[in-house]
């Protein structure tokens, strides 16, 4: 019985427990649900929390300020609120015109999102224009709202002089090139570094120069692609056409966002004013520099025999130079040159030099106005020496020595004596100290012929006047030559050389005229020049008549 009623009692105080609750439920207007699995709320169930899904963890983030020309990684976070996963889809990005903007990761599309977790999405910002930015950001998902959304700002700082320039990807270094002021006529040449400065790669589509085609620019790079970061060089040459100002642009056209990258150039070309042209250029790096120890050949006044001077040419320059051709530029002058030094063929080391002699033989009475042109490889390419002087006498030229061979062996000419020409062959006479020369027939220079006949001859020359005899030895110039007396001139011979020296008929007929009016005897047919105090101690007291003709 008591058991029984303790059953009872219990079952009675449950129902008014219930009762109670349900009572008090409905005095404070709430909806009352069991604590228990079978009466549990139908919504958490579902498939979608209260939320709807995806939402972003700070709607609204501030990027804060980034320099002009800089760029910038921004970060959203977004959460999955919902109750199951959720998948990601398409982001869409809405920058202002001040920047430009491009997704650098998206954490969200690796998995699906698990309820309560979160991911990350990093934008790249760049400050292309000074002033407010903002970019509006959408992004796709299977949740319930489909749509998720967050707003980044801030504001792009502008840097001094740089408030009225558009950023680019691709920054140039410098972004104006100037080449100044340009008073010599050469070439310039100036570096321009490319640089993609985004965090994606960027290709140069193209890259040129636009401006006129007298302003003297060119371009010269192998810029192709640029991956985040890289860098490429560029070369802008610079020569001059004309005088006055010039300017171009070098247009940049690449994948990146602005598309488009530009550096002005500029320069002025304003040549000396050049009044004449100096003899020696200045030394230019790599190139021979031909100089002379005189700038004129001056052989004075009153010159009426040959003259010689002797000038050297020295290598100024940091290469070797080779001369091509040494020449003068008159026919008729009378200069000349002599064999040796500096000829046609001559190459010269730096600082070393060759001599240059010039001869004048005058063919005319008066002043001497010629030059001598050096042609070389070297800087300029050209020296002119000029040549100045004046004549008040001429000289014959066909009293010239002339070199006839250098092979023959003196042994072999024809001669009445062969004792002579042995003793020829032989180098000289015995007792002679003969110096060494490899040009014998410079001895010559000098001398001419006044008179002569078959078999002796006066000659006429620096030391005064001396009587030669055929197939005999005479020493002139410091040589033995070997002298033979042909019809029309005495020919020296010295070893291997053979030199002629002619005779000039026109001074017979001065001589005839001279004697006729010194009362001579024009029957005898006797000719020769005026007697000197040489020709009289060289004369024998009972000459032979010396023909003319």
């Amino acid at each position: 019985m008591r058991s029984q009623f303790r059953h009872y009692f219990s079952g009675l105080i449950f129902l008014s427990c219930m009762a109670a609750g349900l009572a008090h439920a409905q005095s404070v207007g709430t909806t009352a649900y069991a604590q228990y699995p079978g009466f549990e709320d139908p919504g958490a169930s579902s498939g979608v929390g209260g939320a709807g899904g995806l939402v972003a963890s700070n709607p609204t983030v501030d990027g804060g300020a980034i320099p002009m020309g800089a760029t910038a990684q921004v970060v959203v976070l977004f959460r999955n609120e919902g109750g199951q996963p959720v998948e990601t889809g398409l982001i869409r990005l809405y920058p202002s015109s001040t920047v430009s903007a491009a997704i650098a990761l998206n954490q969200c599309k690796e998995e699906a999102l698990a309820a309560g977790a979160e991911c990350a999405v990093a934008l790249t910002v760049k400050a292309l224009q000074p002033g407010p930015w903002r970019v509006e950001m959408l992004m796709s998902h299977n949740g319930r709202t489909r749509l998720a959304t967050a707003t980044l700002s801030g504001n792009v700082e502008a840097a001094e002089g740089s408030a009225d320039k558009l950023a680019s990807d691709v920054e140039t270094i410098p972004d104006s090139l100037d080449f100044g002021s340009l008073s010599s006529s050469q070439t310039l040449v100036e570096p321009i570094i490319l640089r993609n400065i985004t965090s994606t790669e960027i290709d140069v589509s193209d890259i040129y120069i636009d401006t006129s085609e007298q302003a003297g620019y060119s371009l010269k790079t192998e810029c192709d692609k640029l991956a985040a970061g890289q860098a490429c060089i560029a070369t802008v040459t610079w020569a001059p056409k004309i005088k006055g100002r010039s300017s171009g642009v070098l247009v940049i056209k690449h994948t990146g966002p602005t598309g488009l990258s530009s550096v002005p150039l500029k320069g002025e070309f304003m040549p000396d004013k050049i009044n004449t042209v100096e003899v020696f250029p200045q030394a230019i790096p790599g190139r021979g520099l031909l100089v002379s120890s005189q700038e004129t050949l001056d052989f004075g006044v009153g010159v009426d025999t040959s003259s010689s001077i002797t000038v050297t040419l020295v290598n100024s320059g940091d290469s070797s130079i080779t001369l091509e051709d040494v020449a003068v530029s008159g026919a008729d002058s009378g200069l000349g040159f002599k064999d040796g030094g500096c000829m046609a063929g001559t190459t010269l080391e730096p600082i070393e030099a060759c001599p240059l002699t010039v001869t004048w033989s005058p063919t005319r009475v008066g002043v001497l106005f010629d030059d001598i042109q050096v042609r070389h490889d070297g800087a300029r390419g050209v020296l002119v020496l000029p040549v100045r002087g004046e004549a008040t006498g001429t000289v014959s030229q066909d009293q010239k020595s002339i070199l006839l061979t250098q092979d023959i062996n003196p042994s072999t000419s024809s001669s009445p004596s062969g004792a002579s020409e042995s003793a020829s062959s032989s180098g000289g006479s015995a007792g002679y100290s003969v110096p060494e020369t490899s040009n014998p027939g410079a001895a010559l220079d000098g001398f001419k012929i006044t008179s002569f006949s078959p078999t002796r001859a006066i000659i006429n020359g620096p030391g005064g006047s001396r009587l030669v005899f055929d197939n005999e030895e005479t020493v002139m110039g410091g040589i033995p030559w070997l002298v033979l007396i042909q019809k029309n001139g005495i020919e020296f011979v010295y070893k291997a050389q053979r030199i002629l020296l002619l005779f000039d008929r026109s001074l017979s007929s001065i001589n005839r005229v001279s004697a006729s009016s010194r009362g001579g005897d024009a029957a005898t047919g006797i000719s020769s020049a005026p007697v000197t105090t040489a020709d009289a101690s060289a004369a024998p007291s009972a000459p032979a008549p010396v023909v003319g003709n």
